[in-house]
């Protein structure tokens, strides 16, 4: 085996390391970035079903005082009704 012929396996195992190498990173990235986007939407489903429970909570709330206001307008309409 000659010189010439040893060099050339020593750069095609280096460029073959490199290649692993590379194939593995990009497989961490893919799979870290999978991981990421399951967050992301799993976070998104959470986030809108919290929204609309605090949407009906205020919706709520908001009927209450429409309510209390109208209760308080006409009391104060009315006073003659808390006076003895």
């Amino acid at each position: 085996m000659g010189k010439e012929t040893k060099k050339k396996k020593v750069v095609d195992l280096a460029a073959l390391e490199s290649h692993k190498m590379n194939l593995e990173f990009s497989s961490y990235l893919t799979l870290n970035i999978r991981r990421l986007y399951d967050f992301l939407v799993q976070f998104e489903a959470t986030t809108k079903s919290k929204l609309a429970s605090l949407n009906e909570k205020l919706d709520t709330l908001e009927r209450r005082l429409e309510l209390l206001e109208v209760q308080v307008s006409t009391a104060s309409a009315n006073q003659s009704l808390f006076s003895a």
